[in-house]
């Protein structure tokens, strides 16, 4: 198998049909398959993805949870275990990522990167730009500024930099034949967990094109995972100190400055507390 479309949902039903649809159109030289997994939905999202695996059988493989696969607690962890149950239940060669609320405009976006990643066997990630869109009707834009570079590596990362919208990944399948790092458990960003292990394998290439959309909205763990919540900022800072560890070293003195700066976040959150 060369390709699969990794699809982690949680009550989706309103987007989840546009994101099948998105895949389903792909036109590729090469098989792929589609592993979903809907996290014990409360609404209609998995009898949808019954209707399509009915109407595209073999192509489609559904882990429909009779129960949340968690964790409940803490919230910034939501979701995680049905990722990566996901992750490893992947059998192609490469993986795309699309989370059941994000979707696909371009019918040729896995070729394309495919055919980047077969051309260019020292990168083990490839990205593109999104149209970002919001539920409460603010301004679109794109996910990618205009001088993103083409090439990006472990250090970007390593400086707090974040620079690829998850519904655009296509990687090489590391995970495969190996298993999550020890400090993934524990890394609240599964996105940015994942994504340094597959960095320290090869570089991270970018096409500029706009391949897809990246839906914002209220539901979203992005406003969980965000620098108002002091939990999370801990969780970050303990993230980049676990990944320097296991680079062993090789990185010190990019992880410092980036380490330095989130203690002068956190110190700063501790000095509004103690004014309160």
């Amino acid at each position: 198998m060369k390709l699969s479309v990794c699809v982690p949902t949680y009550n989706h039903e309103q987007y989840i049909g546009e994101m099948l649809d998105g895949a389903l159109m792909q036109q590729t030289s090469f098989d792929f398959e589609i592993v979903i997994g809907d996290d014990a939905s409360t609404d209609a999202t998995a009898d949808i993805i019954r209707k399509y695996s009915a109407e595209k059988p073999g192509l489609i493989r559904a882990f429909l949870h009779s129960e949340n696969q968690g964790p409940k607690e803490p919230r910034e962890f939501a979701g995680r275990n049905n990722v990566l149950q996901l992750l490893k239940a992947c059998r192609g060669e490469y993986v795309a990522m699309c989370e059941g609320d994000d979707y696909w405009t371009d019918p040729l976006k896995l070729q394309k990167q495919v055919d980047f990643l077969d051309q260019n066997p020292d990168f083990a990630v490839c990205h593109h730009n999104m149209k970002v869109i919001y539920e409460d009707g603010s301004s679109s834009h794109f996910f990618n500024a205009p001088d993103q570079k083409a090439i990006s590596t472990i250090e970007d990362l390593l400086e707090d930099k974040w620079f690829m919208a998850t519904a655009s990944w296509v990687y090489r399948n590391h995970f495969l034949t190996e298993d999550f790092a020890d400090w993934h458990a524990k890394a609240a960003a599964g996105d940015w967990a994942i994504m340094f292990q597959l960095a320290a394998k090869g570089k991270i290439g970018y096409l500029p094109e706009v391949m897809g959309v990246y839906r914002k909205h209220s539901a979203g763990l992005s406003n969980v995972h965000a620098h108002t919540n002091f939990k999370f900022l801990q969780n970050r800072r303990e993230m980049f100190e676990n990944v320097g560890k296991w680079l062993d070293g090789e990185y010190d003195g990019t992880v410092a400055k980036t380490l330095l700066r989130y203690d002068e976040l956190l110190t700063g959150f501790e000095k509004i507390g103690s004014s309160n």
